[in-house]
């Protein structure tokens, strides 16, 4: 997967001499990151957006995405440039600044992850495919801050965060080019669903289908719920 995602990042500088691309953060990407920071990119043309961060949290929180993604990414390469969402700011004016620097150009890969509860981003379902906003502020559902509680992230639900900025399903599939890394077994009820289902906002990553270069990587874990049909289907 990261060998994959580096080989479209370079395509896109080839092609136009620069690259942008969005990151997902969260327990399941750790190896995805360990691999990516050593692939051979010309990381001083890569400009860097991510999908979320909760409202409220520091960057030096440990459960915060713009920590997660400053010591797991921005201090491991030589980024060109990297935008990271500041929880402590005004939501509003946070969105609006990152709507104008992602309007200036098209994401050109994606690395957007799948929740427990098959969530993109952070749009939990029922998921708003028809919001055309690029980040808006969104209220965690009950599953998601579980998940958050499960990996390690906040000792309980009275620690989490309740909300969060999140890049929209409609920006999101505006990527030209879409991975999703999907380990583990806590993550196989959503891959079934995914996979399972047609197209429907009860399971946000179903929208996945719809896009015309998306491909989804997963263990042996998390596709323990597939049948042997549905493989072939999606991997052919």
């Amino acid at each position: 997967s990261a060998e994959h995602a580096a080989s479209l990042v370079n395509m896109a500088i080839e092609e136009k001499g620069s690259a942008r691309i969005l990151l997902s953060t969260g327990a399941s990407q750790f190896p995805f990151f360990e691999e990516f920071i050593k692939c051979r990119v010309d990381w001083d043309k890569v400009e860097m957006f991510h999908l979320d961060e909760y409202v409220g949290i520091s960057k030096d929180h440990p459960a915060s995405f713009n920590c997660y993604l400053t010591n797991r990414f921005v201090n491991k390469v030589p980024i060109k440039k990297y935008y990271l969402i500041d929880g402590t700011k005004d939501p509003d004016e946070t969105i609006e600044g990152l709507t104008a620097l992602l309007d200036e150009s098209p994401i050109d890969v994606g690395l957007i992850g799948i929740g427990e509860n098959a969530h993109i981003a952070f749009n939990d379902p029922p998921a708003d495919f028809a919001d055309k906003s690029a980040y808006k502020v969104v209220t965690l559902a009950e599953r998601c801050l579980q998940q958050q509680i499960g990996e390690g992230w906040f000792k309980n639900r009275e620690e989490c965060f309740k909300q969060a900025i999140s890049m929209t399903c409609d920006r999101i599939m505006q990527s030209k080019h879409i991975i999703s890394v999907v380990p583990y077994s806590v993550k196989a009820e959503a891959i079934y669903n995914t996979f399972a289902n047609d197209v429907t906002p009860d399971i946000p990553a179903t929208l996945l289908k719809k896009h015309s270069d998306a491909t989804v990587y997963v263990d042996p874990d998390s596709a323990a719920l597939l049948s042997a049909a549905l493989v072939k289907k999606y991997a052919e």
